[in-house]
């Protein structure tokens, strides 16, 4: 089969392309090479056995030329970060997919699947369970409770602190600029390809992690900033109080995620869940971050939070399982490996502050009251 895989030169997109040519496939890979993730040179891990092709998905003749001949696509073409250029997320991970589908449309191309990479981002706080009044779709935390560093999702019905409950596919309330372009990359892509009879697929991938995440870009992913800041002698930095939980999973059970969503014909037309079906808390990160590189400092905890945040946020990954599929590499191997692999990356270098002080400057990262007095 000829795969197109959109942003495959990137972390997701180029791990699937090795999987994909163990299968046999023909693989094209169309990457714009955008910094900060890129340096504008393809990566050295693309060799010989990948068609390698520059260019945007949202640029029209590219992708066009792209598509020749293609039999599926996978589409993680996508930007992420946490500054206010709102715009760019929809350009890409929006009107770029509805891009795809127009030229797939527009020239009666004879694509048979199409996997677009989506988010758990797409939840915002998720689901919750009060004592009292049990469970219930979790309510966006206001400004003013975190600038109390009152970090706690409340009950909507009584006003108590909530517990977390792993949500599935069927609430989606995104509460930023990305996970609301999530969403509709989504409805895009399971809309259109309904209606046009092109069977699609979105995965709604939880906090994946493992080697050639970029280590250029630090204004997201806790695993990445931790093990460049433990690699260079300094602390991680956790917001809020460090007690948030988390849901990480591995590129490796990833890939297997998405070899599904391209092959098995009961996929179709369906969002997927893929998360690492456990609770991690942040802290709990920063300390398998700091053992696995020989470090003694202790994480700083400076009371600060970004605007649009969740809470904690984990997936429910049953659905996924009914497929075959289930989360194999265990936490503690997930962080060894990927600071065994930064160690090795020539040029380290803690981005983290830099990152910081923009997030600052944009109003993005916010400390509380107690701690701007």
């Amino acid at each position: 089969m000829n795969v197109l895989v959109i942003g495959g030169a990137g972390f997701i997109g180029s791990h699937t392309a090795d999987a994909l040519v163990a299968r046999g496939h023909h693989v094209r890979i169309l990457d714009s090479l955008e910094p900060p993730v890129h340096t504008r040179d393809w990566p050295a891990y693309l060799d010989g056995r990948f068609e390698l092709v520059r260019g945007s998905i949202t640029d029209r003749k590219a992708l066009l030329g792209a598509l020749d001949g293609v039999d599926a696509v996978l589409n993680f073409a996508a930007y992420q970060d946490y500054l206010t250029d709102f715009s760019r997320f929809f350009m890409t991970n929006s009107v770029g997919t509805a891009l795809l589908y127009e030229v797939i449309v527009g020239e009666r191309l004879p694509v048979k699947r199409v996997v677009v990479a989506s988010s758990q981002a797409v939840f915002g706080e998720g689901a919750c369970r009060c004592a009292v009044h049990g469970p219930q779709q979790a309510h966006q935390r206001t400004r003013e409770q975190l600038d109390r560093g009152d970090w706690d999702v409340k009950c909507g019905m009584c006003g108590r602190p909530t517990e977390l409950v792993p949500v599935d596919e069927e609430l989606a309330k995104p509460q930023n600029s990305y996970g609301l372009s999530k969403r509709l990359q989504e409805d895009i892509a399971l809309t259109l390809g309904q209606t046009y009879g092109i069977p699609s697929v979105a995965l709604r991938y939880s906090i994946v992690q493992g080697p050639r995440q970029s280590l250029r870009n630090a204004y997201s992913g806790a695993l990445r900033s931790f093990t460049m800041r433990a690699l260079c002698g300094r602390p991680p930095v956790l917001f809020e109080d460090g007690e948030q939980l988390r849901d990480y999973v591995s590129i490796h059970d990833v890939v297997r995620a998405n070899l599904i969503a391209l092959e098995h014909p009961r996929a179709e037309y369906q969002a997927f869940n893929v998360g690492g079906d456990r609770q991690v808390p942040v802290r709990e990160l920063a300390r398998l971050v700091l053992d696995a590189a020989g470090s003694s400092c202790t994480p700083e905890v400076p009371g600060m939070y970004r605007v649009g945040d969740s809470r904690h946020i984990v997936s429910n990954v049953w659905k996924l399982r009914q497929f075959g599929w289930a989360p194999l590499v265990p936490q503690r191997d997930i962080v060894e490996e990927y600071v065994a692999w930064a160690k090795a990356e020539p040029g380290l270098r803690d981005a983290f502050e830099d990152a910081q002080r923009r997030m600052v400057e944009t109003g993005v990262l916010q400390a509380r009251k107690s701690e701007a007095a």
